[in-house]
């Protein structure tokens, strides 16, 4: 239960943070965090606030709530339900942002947000005015160095690397200057460079 001291709003953002904790902790994927096997995208929303954290420490409750709540529910839309193909990819995507940012308004109204609020959270999942929206562009950079600190390992222990150098470069297309600051400063695989830049390279192309 909060403290006495903790704000009204402290108080509000702590429950939907909580409750998005709870939502996630029911991911049937397991992964292995320090020899405990925890749920995958508690996990993975655990490490979006962190990095927020780190890049934001200012970050409004708007970014903090759209960041952990990004992959509410993840699993119960499974790549596999839309068919293959980019098309199906990215009606896939659309449709989880849609399903992401309508969970985390119930979540949010139950906590006492109002409409106006519960808003502004759902243009930041559904990723709307990307670029040009300064909190929308955070979030998506917040994403890109968790994928890169957390996940670029094991996705290329099992994606062929001209896939690779593919998603590196739609990542790094994705990020702001900031973000492409921060990125150059983690420590990734020595083959990234190389990789980034044929990647690069063939986005130029029109590749």
């Amino acid at each position: 239960m909060p403290g006495a001291d903790m704000s009204a709003d402290d108080a509000r953002l702590a429950e939907a943070l909580a409750a998005i904790d709870a939502a996630n902790a029911r991911d049937p994927s397991m992964i292995e965090i320090a020899g405990r096997l925890e749920p995958a995208e508690l996990v993975y929303g655990r490490r979006m606030s962190d990095t927020l954290a780190r890049m934001a420490p200012r970050a409004s409750q708007h970014l903090r709530i759209a960041a952990r709540g990004q992959h509410i529910e993840r699993w119960t839309s499974p790549r596999k339900s839309y068919p293959d193909g980019r098309v199906g990819y990215l009606k896939w995507r659309k449709d989880l942002q849609g399903f992401h940012a309508e969970r985390i308004g119930v979540i949010m109204a139950a906590a006492g947000y109002d409409a106006d609020d519960i808003g502004r959270v759902g243009a930041l999942v559904r990723k709307e005015r990307l670029k040009s929206d300064a909190d929308v562009q955070m979030i998506e950079d917040v994403a890109c160095i968790v994928f890169l600190t957390h996940y670029l390992d094991e996705f290329m222990g099992r994606t062929d690397q001209d896939k690779v150098a593919g998603i590196l470069a739609k990542t790094w297309s994705k990020m702001s200057p900031a973000g492409r600051a921060q990125a150059l400063r983690l420590e990734l695989p020595p083959s990234v460079p190389a990789l980034l830049e044929q990647g690069l390279a063939r986005l130029r192309a029109g590749g």
